[in-house]
C-alpha cells in the first residue's frame, strides 16, 4: 500500500511547490501597499527657479531611512541635504541645495509603508529647461528580485506551517484522540512547527535586505538585522519565534503525556488545559501576522486585526485540519484507521470554519476594496475573486466528503459485526495444541500478493523449529510452536483487516476526495500568500484618482478660460483624506469667480468645518491673498470677486480643516493670467 499511496503524495508536494513557484513569482518589493499621491515639484514638471525642497504626498503613513528620498543632478550626483522629515500627515520632504543649475533632475525614493511593504520608485522634474541625464528611473537597485522571491516564498512557507503545526495540533485534541495509531499525524504537526519556525529566522534575516538593497550580499548584514528588530515587522517576528517555543511545549504534552494517558476523567481535564492553552498560542501566533500587516493600518484598525486573528485560526482548524485527516486516511497504521467519529467531528468544525471564514472575509473585503469596481478593476480585487472561487470549488468537494463520511456508517457497522462475530468464534476456539491444525486447514487463504509471505513466514517458522530444536524443545516445544502460529495468524488478520479497509468504496471514496480538497487548499494558500502582498483595492484606486488629479495640476477648459486645480489632502484625522478641487472662471486679470468642492477619496461629496484659500505672487512679492468661500451645498463652496491683480505663476494654497484639532494647508502653482 505504500508503494501505491507514495506517488500521490508526491504530486501533492510538486503541485505545492509549482502553485508558490507560479504565484509568489514577481511578489518582490514592487508589490507596494502605499503609492505616491502627490508631489512638489510634480511629474515632469518645468520650474524656473530651483526649489528649496522635493516633497511626496504618499498615500498612507511611511517608514523613512536616511537615504529614503534622494535628488540626483542630471550626472548622477545627490543634490539633497539633510534627512527626509515629516512636514504634514502623509507628506514628507528633503531640502536641496540652493542655486542649482538648469537640467533635468531626478527624485528617487524607497520607504516602507506602515503595513510592512517597501515602497520604491523614482521620477524626473527640470529647472529652466528639460535636458539629458544619465540617471535611471527605475527607482529600483540592480537586483534581480530574487531577495523579493524568498522573501515571498518565505511568507507562504510560515503560513503554512502555521496551518499544519495549529490545525493538525487540533485535529488530534478535538476529533481523532487515539493512542499509537495518531503517530503519523505528529510527524505532520511537527513538520509545521519546524517549517514556521525556519521560515520565521529567514524572514528576520531577509527583512533588511527586503527593505533597503534588495542585495543577495546584504541577507547576513548584522547591521541591518538590528536595524530590523526595532521595527513593527521585527517585533512581531521575534514575538513569533517566543510563541514558537511555548508551542513545542504544547506539542511535547500533547503527543506525550495526553497520548498515554489512560484514566478517562484525567484524559478530560488535560484535553481542556491543552485546548485553552493551544488556543492562547495560536492566537497569538495569528496576531504576529495582524499586527503588522493589513490589519494593522487603515480603517478600523481595532477592529480589523482581531477580525484577522480570528480569520487565521478559523483557516488553520480548516485546512490544518483537512491535512491531518489526509494523513490520517493514508498513514494510520491497519489496525488503527481513521473512524467515522473523527472524520463526523472534523466535518461539524470545518463547517464551523467556513461560516466564520464567510463572516471575517467579507468584512475584510469591504475594509481593503471600498466599492464594486474595485472588484474587477484592481489587482487586488481580482486575485480576491479567485480566492472566492477556489474556496467555492473547494467547499463543493467538502459537501463530497461529506456524503462518504455519512455512508461509512454503514461499513462501521459491518465491520462491528464482523469483530463480534469474531470474538464469539474465538471463545469456542479449539485449545492451543489444536491451533495448528486450524490455522494450516483455514480455508480463507490469503491474497496472491501476501501468500509469498505468509509462506515465507511458514517456512522461517519450520526452519526455526528445526534450528531450535538442540535448545528449546527438551524446555517448552508446545509453548514455542503455539507463540509462532500465533503470530502468523495475527499477521493473516492484520493483512484481512488492510484489505477489507482498502476495499471499501466508502473510505476509498472520502480519501480521494480529501486529497482533492487538499490539492485545491495548496493552490488556495498561495493566492492567499500574494493576495497579502498586494496592495488593497481601495489604496490602489485612491491612489489612482490622487495621481490623476496632480497630474493635472492645471486644465484649460477651452474658450471660458477657467482653471481647475485638484489638490488631494490627508489631516492625519479620522475621515481626513480627500480631494479639494479649486475651480477659478475666467482665470484672468480683474474679478474671478471662484468655487471649492471637497469630495471623499470615493468621490462623494462631504463637509468639512472650514476651507480658506490663499493667492501668492511670490515672484512679485503679492499676498498672500486670502479668500474665505460661502458655504453652498454639501460638500461645495463658492466666492465672487475673487480679485488677481497682476498676471504670472501664482501659489494657489487651500487649508483645510476635518475636525477641531485636524487642519492642513496644500499648495498648487497655476498660471493666471
Amino acid at each position: 500500500m505504500t508503494l501505491t499511496i507514495a506517488p500521490r503524495f508526491r504530486t501533492l508536494v510538486l503541485l505545492f511547490a509549482a502553485a508558490a513557484c507560479t504565484l509568489l513569482a514577481g511578489a518582490g518589493p514592487a508589490s507596494a501597499h502605499a503609492a505616491v499621491t502627490g508631489s512638489d515639484p510634480g511629474q515632469g514638471a518645468v520650474v524656473d527657479k530651483a526649489p528649496a525642497r522635493i516633497s511626496l504626498t504618499f498615500s498612507e503613513q511611511v517608514a523613512m531611512s536616511d537615504d529614503s528620498l534622494r535628488v540626483l543632478d542630471p550626472e548622477g550626483k545627490r543634490v539633497d541635504t539633510g534627512k527626509p522629515s515629516n512636514v504634514s500627515g502623509t507628506t514628507y520632504a528633503v531640502p536641496l541645495h540652493s542655486g542649482l543649475p538648469d537640467g533635468t533632475y531626478t527624485v528617487a525614493y524607497q520607504v516602507v509603508s506602515a503595513d510592512s511593504h517597501p515602497v520604491a520608485g523614482a521620477y524626473t522634474f527640470s529647472i529652466g529647461a528639460p535636458s539629458k541625464t544619465s540617471v535611471s528611473v527605475s527607482g529600483q537597485s540592480a537586483d534581480d528580485g530574487v531577495v523579493g522571491w524568498l522573501y515571498g516564498f518565505g511568507r507562504y512557507v510560515s503560513y503554512a506551517g502555521f496551518i499544519v503545526m495549529a490545525g493538525g495540533a487540533a485535529f488530534v485534541l478535538a476529533c481523532w484522540r487515539r493512542g499509537s495509531g495518531v503517530r503519523p499525524v505528529q510527524r505532520f504537526v511537527v513538520s509545521g512547527w519546524v517549517a514556521l519556525t525556519a521560515a520565521t529566522l529567514a524572514l528576520l534575516l531577509l527583512r533588511g535586505s527586503f527593505t533597503g538593497s534588495g542585495k543577495v550580499a546584504d541577507i547576513f548584514d548584522l547591521s541591518l538585522l538590528g536595524q530590523v528588530l526595532q521595527t513593527k515587522t521585527g517585533a512581531a517576528l521575534v514575538s513569533r519565534l517566543l510563541l514558537l517555543a511555548a508551542a513545542a511545549l504544547f506539542i511535547a504534552v500533547l503527543f506525550g503525556a495526553y497520548d498515554k494517558r489512560e484514566d478517562a476523567q484525567e484524559k478530560r481535564d488535560l484535553t481542556f488545559g491543552l485546548s485553552i492553552g493551544g488556543v492562547v498560542v495560536a492566537a497569538g501566533l495569528a496576531a504576529s501576522w495582524a499586527m503588522s500587516e493589513h490589519a494593522s493600518v487603515g480603517l478600523q484598525a481595532g477592529i480589523a486585526m482581531p477580525v484577522d486573528v480570528l480569520h487565521l485560526l478559523a483557516v488553520a482548524a480548516w485546512l490544518g485540519g483537512l491535512g491531518a485527516l489526509l494523513v490520517a486516511l493514508y498513514r494510520a497504521p491497519a489496525d488503527t484507521p481513521v473512524d467515522r467519529p473523527a472524520v463526523h467531528r472534523f466535518s461539524r468544525i470545518a463547517f464551523g470554519s467556513v461560516l466564520t471564514l464567510i463572516a471575517t472575509g467579507t468584512y475584510q473585503s469591504w475594509r481593503q476594496l471600498g466599492s464594486w469596481s474595485a472588484l474587477t478593476d484592481t489587482r487586488y480585487g481580482q486575485l480576491l475573486l479567485a480566492k472566492i472561487g477556489l474556496v467555492v470549488v473547494m467547499v463543493g468537494v467538502a459537501w463530497i466528503s461529506r456524503r462518504w463520511t455519512g455512508r461509512l456508517a454503514e461499513t462501521a457497522s459491518v465491520e462491528a459485526a464482523a469483530v463480534r462475530e469474531k470474538e464469539r468464534v474465538g471463545a469456542g476456539a479449539e485449545p492451543a495444541g489444536d491451533v495448528a491444525t486450524t490455522a494450516a486447514g483455514d480455508g480463507d487463504a490469503p491474497a496472491a500478493g501476501e501468500s509469498g509471505l505468509d509462506n515465507n513466514t511458514e517456512t522461517d517458522s519450520d526452519t526455526d523449529t528445526d534450528t531450535d530444536t538442540d535448545t528449546d524443545t527438551d524446555e517448552h516445544p508446545g509453548t514455542e510452536r503455539a507463540a509462532q502460529l500465533a503470530r502468523q495468524q495475527a499477521a493473516r488478520d492484520a493483512a484481512r483487516q488492510k484489505r477489507m479497509r482498502d476495499a471499501d468504496p466508502n473510505r476509498f471514496g472520502l480519501r480521494r476526495s480529501v486529497l482533492a480538497e487538499a490539492g485545491i487548499a495548496v493552490v488556495l494558500l498561495a493566492v492567499t500568500t500574494v493576495l497579502t502582498q498586494t496592495e488593497p483595492g481601495r489604496t490602489e484606486q485612491e491612489a489612482k484618482a490622487a495621481s490623476s488629479s496632480s497630474a493635472s495640476a492645471s486644465s484649460d477648459t477651452g474658450a471660458s478660460g477657467a482653471l481647475t486645480l485638484n489638490m488631494p489632502f490627508d489631516t492625519g484625522g479620522e475621515d481626513g483624506k480627500g480631494i479639494v478641487t479649486i475651480d477659478l472662471d475666467p482665470a484672468r486679470v480683474g474679478d474671478n469667480e471662484m468655487h471649492v468642492f471637497v469630495e471623499r477619496p470615493n468621490g462623494r461629496a462631504f463637509d468639512i468645518p472650514e476651507v480658506k484659500v490663499e493667492f501668492t505672487l511670490k515672484a512679485k512679492d503679492i499676498g498672500p491673498l486670502p479668500v474665505v468661500p460661502d458655504h453652498i451645498a454639501t460638500g461645495h463652496w463658492s466666492a465672487n470677486g475673487v480679485q488677481i491683480p497682476m498676471a504670472g505663476d501664482w501659489q494657489v494654497d487651500v487649508t483645510v480643516r476635518t475636525s477641531d484639532i485636524d487642519e492642513v494647508t496644500v499648495s498648487k502653482n497655476a498660471q493666471i493670467g
